[in-house]
């Protein structure tokens, strides 16, 4: 390699993951690919009215047990709970991804490319953005109602047995995992992709023995359970990287990489680091997403498109391809890299709802489930690059337990006015409070407090209609992958 490759000054541009510099401005460029467009794959409530009432049964049966921020930092429950389902763990397997932020994305990403070389592929993510049938997907979509509510009912005798002889019942996201290691198992798939809750060591999902390791970028979130910094995060996260696996390592802070540089030596397990052995070479805005060149651990990628927005998805599709060519032994049993009609069809199949995702044009409202300040980072990036929009009205709810002052501000810059609010949750901000906090940044005038969502977005698409129909002013919904969810439904989103 010659030292005006450009991937070696890529390599020296990104060490601060700065979209900028990896960006060449295309306006209107795009690539024509044989995949089509993506579908959507939220799916609704049943029609059926029995088959509707049995998944809300199920639904009432997991809420009763502890919620997904009410946790008992250990894996013996679920691993019992493997125990009296016969290890269906071990079935298949598998691609563990754990980071901060673009677990699911990448997760999506990952899927799909499995899927376009004929694997079977089971994809388990958290949290759902409409329907809890969502985190459990079989051959990159998600199951159906029916099977969902015949999943649960397999394994409720056997969660039953296992809460009986614990200290604690199994929580709702414990549960959860059971099931979609079982409909794994039950399928059958080729390869299970999933993405951890929380953190990684303790986490439930963290009974699978994976192949490949995947972790996303790592920042601050969750600090009240996973630890106070990024190297105390990755400790935390590190935990999912086992015995002789391949790790594929997005850009990381540096404390932060240390440790899972760290972890990998102590379980010989090989690294595979992006900036280094894989990353981004190219990127260039196009219609409906981006064209993107990647280095992957076999050798270069052209014209790869991607209809998702923002240097982040860029990332985390090298990290993805990379993870797939790790499964599939290139760069280390073998040398060539994967057949690029194959993964040009895959990656023009993404899907990630939620993710600067529009739902309505005229104004145009984008909805993203940013809820941390790396997380708004990258999406207020996305927005000034992709969108030229005369005027942004933010409609913002987010939890309790996160950073709002870091998350408003990451937002400010790009936000004309803010409409504040709160989702339907018991974790929701109130509306006034998160106002209080809102009108420290933005300045009172800038701020508009609707404690309902449906009046919140009423009122943010008044705004943004206040200059004419053609003026180019749009809104943004985000600071919950909740409050995203919920607007997506009354916007009328698939």
């Amino acid at each position: 390699m010659t030292q005006s490759d450009p991937f070696d000054e890529i390599i020296a541009a990104e060490t601060d993951r700065d979209p900028d510099l990896a960006v060449i401005e295309a306006g209107s460029r795009t690539l024509r690919t044989q995949g089509g467009q993506p579908e959507a794959d939220v799916p609704s409530r049943p029609a059926d009215p029995e088959v509707d009432k049995a998944l809300r049964g199920v639904e009432t049966e997991l809420a009763t047990r502890w919620g997904e921020t009410k946790l008992e930092p250990s894996v013996q429950r679920i691993a019992a709970l493997m125990d009296v389902l016969g290890e269906p763990q071990n079935a298949y397997p598998s691609i563990h991804i754990t980071g901060t932020n673009g677990k699911t994305s990448t997760a999506r990403m990952i899927e799909s490319l499995l899927g376009a070389f004929e694997l079977r592929t089971g994809r388990y993510t958290s949290p759902h953005v409409q329907s809890i049938t969502e985190r459990i997907s079989l051959d990159g979509a998600p199951i159906s109602a029916e099977r969902f509510v015949e999943t649960y009912e397999d394994i409720k005798p056997y969660v039953e047995m296992v809460d009986a002889k614990e200290e604690y019942r199994l929580s709702f996201f414990e549960v959860l995992t059971g099931m979609a290691y079982a409909a794994f198992a039950d399928a059958p798939v080729d390869v299970a992709v999933v993405e951890v809750g929380m953190g990684g060591t303790w986490d439930a999902t963290n009974v699978i023995d994976a192949d490949v390791a995947v972790i996303t970028p790592i920042s601050l979130d969750h600090t009240d359970r996973l630890g106070t910094t990024p190297a105390e995060i990755a400790g935390e996260k590190g935990g999912v990287i086992k015995q002789d696996a391949t790790v594929i390592l997005s850009q990381q802070p540096v404390d932060a990489a240390q440790v899972l540089l760290k972890r990998a030596v102590e379980v010989d397990a090989t690294v595979a680091r992006e900036g280094l052995e894989f990353g981004v070479v190219e990127r260039q805005v196009a219609v409906g997403g981006q064209l993107m060149t990647l280095r992957g651990l076999g050798g270069e990628y052209p014209e790869v498109f991607l209809p998702l927005h923002g240097a982040h998805q860029a990332h985390n599709a090298a990290v993805a391809l990379a993870a797939v060519e790790a499964f599939f032994g290139v760069g280390a049993a073998r040398a060539e890299p994967l057949d690029i009609d194959v993964v040009r069809k895959a990656f023009a199949k993404v899907t990630s709802p939620g993710r600067l995702e529009i739902v309505r044009r005229s104004p145009t409202v984008v909805l993203d489930a940013a809820h941390n300040p790396a997380g708004a980072r990258v999406t207020a990036e996305a927005i000034s690059e992709v969108f030229d929009f005369s005027k942004l009205i933010g409609v913002v709810g987010a939890a309790g337990d996160k950073d709002v002052r870091g998350l408003l501000e990451a937002f400010e810059p790009i936000f004309a006015e803010i409409v504040v609010t709160q989702n339907s949750t018991a974790r929701a901000m109130d509306a006034d409070a998160l106002a209080a906090v809102a009108v420290e940044i933005f300045g009172e005038d800038r701020v508009q407090v609707e404690p309902r969502l449906p009046d919140a977005l009423e009122a943010a698409i008044t705004l943004a209609e206040e200059d004419g129909e053609f003026s180019g002013a749009g809104v943004l919904v985000t600071g919950s992958v909740i409050t995203v969810g919920e607007a997506r439904v009354l916007l009328g989103g698939r």
